[in-house]
């Protein structure tokens, strides 16, 4: 799994079917200092995240092991929204801060 933070939303009202009905959303991977490790990825959303959250999500064939992607054409989805992250005891990130 990847850590990310949603960075904006995806609507596409034309596309396959087996994506009719998931919510997509903008996710960029970040660092444990929240900072941008690299590009931005199109991410199912299993879990009702939104824009500003930190996320775990995951890529390639576990993208597909969610109930609401199994046998759908994804190639990422958020599977958790991040509470607190902690590195050797301190805490480096906390969505209620």
């Amino acid at each position: 799994m990847n850590v990310g933070l949603v960075i904006g939303t995806v609507v596409a009202t034309r596309k396959e079917e087996e994506l009719s009905g998931l919510k997509l959303l903008l996710v960029r991977g970040i660092d444990q200092d929240g900072k941008p490790t690299g590009s931005q990825v199109v991410a199912a959303d299993a879990v009702g995240a939104g824009v500003g959250e930190v996320v775990l999500y995951a890529a390639g064939s576990s993208a597909r092991q969610t109930k609401v992607t199994k046998d759908r054409p994804v190639d990422a989805t958020i599977m958790a929204i991040v509470d607190t992250i902690e590195i050797n005891g301190k805490v480096r990130y906390d969505k209620n801060a």
